[in-house]
């Protein structure tokens, strides 16, 4: 198939993206080819163009902006009809909002397939993405699937486990390959860390004062925060949290690194990696963890609690508030042991279902399967038509829309 993907950034900087980046290389070794357009302008456009991909970009501005939008409506009409993809691919909310209708006006609004990466939970912008024409929205886990069928119309969904790249033998941190940053860090106590964009939802507020109750409880722990504020989207929450450490008598405890443009080197230093996002779709940060037998603690809700088996290949939190989280670290923290028991099992999880090659076959066939029922229901469709123009009055001419003069309207 020609898959046409919209993609609302313009920069890598969290799962969404690492997903997306993470199918690129299998679309052509099963006969897809994959063109994009970017609503703003980056380094990851840049790249792909670099890499002999097909890229776009308009400069779609905020939703609010209704000039801008409707331009962008009939740009995205004129590629499409130009490009006469197989499948429309809206990789996010934002993009189903233009892209959509686009494809109507193109005609091919049955080939549309939204890409959900959030657990919807009553945004408007959910609510009004699905509401537009879809064949069918794709989500990162079950939970997320179960949250968009209470959306109204009801969609066909398919879920796709995200999976990463494992890294090589012999390229960690403790073998000699320098990481991106070298912030110090103490030794002989257990590192700690969370990697992820400094927003609310993130927990980094919540993991600091689970720091706090673990001292109270006699462990000594150095937390490192890997991720900054991207896209400005939480300017005073970012401040905050060097403010928040200090009040908690954390300040010499806790490193912050800010953005980095590879986590993967500063993984590879923690005891212990921790998700305190309370629901979190799937967390594709877990799997860089258990990639290098790190052991990964998240809260047992949304996407982690259906790969992570309690105890097993990591630790589940019964809600992503301080205490639980603290009860959730603390046996790893007090043994060394469990800690590499359950590391290495996370590991043998991660390569069993999890690897580049594994998520690449679950998201193309489920794609191809999308096509194919397309292709089912054109075909009804187009029989019906021959059916019913059969028996109509002498003299008029029967006519069935086949696929080739749908895309072309």
């Amino acid at each position: 198939m020609r898959i046409l993907v919209t993609v609302p950034w313009g920069q890598r900087l969290g799962g969404a993206e690492a997903m997306l980046q993470t199918v690129l290389a299998g679309a052509g070794e099963r006969g897809h080819e994959l063109e994009f357009v970017f609503f703003e302008d980056g380094a990851w456009p840049r790249e792909l163009r670099e890499a002999g991909f097909a890229v776009e970009v308009i400069e779609a501005g905020r939703l609010r902006e209704l000039h801008k939008w409707v331009a962008t409506v009939f740009r995205l009409t004129r590629i499409i009809r130009r490009r006469r993809p197989e499948m429309v691919l809206n990789w996010a909310a934002k993009t189903q909002l233009y892209a959509s209708p686009a494809a109507v006006l193109a005609g091919v609004s049955d080939r549309v397939v939204l890409w959900q990466h959030a657990i919807p939970e009553g945004h408007w912008l959910d609510a009004v993405a699905t509401l537009l024409p879809s064949a069918a929205i794709g989500c990162y886990s079950d939970q997320a699937a179960r949250a968009q069928a209470r959306l109204r119309p009801s969609r066909s969904t398919f879920v796709v486990a995200p999976g990463t790249s494992a890294p090589e033998a012999g390229t960690s941190a403790s073998q000699g390959q320098a990481p991106a940053i070298e912030p110090p860090l103490p030794r002989g106590v257990p590192i700690v860390g969370l990697v992820g964009r400094l927003q609310p939802w993130k927990g980094q507020d919540r993991l600091l004062r689970a720091q706090s109750i673990l001292r109270r409880r006699g462990l000594s722990v150095h937390l490192l925060l890997v991720g900054g504020d991207a896209y400005g989207l939480s300017p005073d929450y970012a401040e905050s949290l060097p403010l928040l450490a200090n009040d908690l008598g954390l300040r010499d405890a806790v490193t912050m690194t800010g953005q980095v443009p590879d986590a993967g080197p500063l993984i590879e230093r923690m005891d212990v990696l921790v998700n305190a996002s309370d629901p979190e779709p799937f967390g594709i940060v877990l799997l860089e963890g258990m990639a290098r037998s790190v052991p990964v603690v998240a809260v047992d809700s949304g996407g982690p609690a259906e790969f992570i088996d309690d105890r097993e290949t990591g630790m589940l939190a019964s809600s992503g508030e301080p205490d639980a989280l603290a009860d959730a670290l603390e046996p790893l923290l007090r043994s060394e042991e469990l800690r590499r028991r359950i590391g290495q099992a996370g590991r043998r999880r991660f390569l069993e279902r999890f690897t580049e090659l594994a998520v690449r076959e679950r998201f193309f066939s489920s794609l191809e399967a999308v096509g194919r029922a397309r292709g089912a229901r054109a075909r009804r469709a187009a029989s019906n038509g021959v059916a019913q123009d059969a028996s109509a009055p002498r003299g008029r001419s029967p006519h069935t829309i086949t696929e080739t003069d749908r895309s072309e309207r």
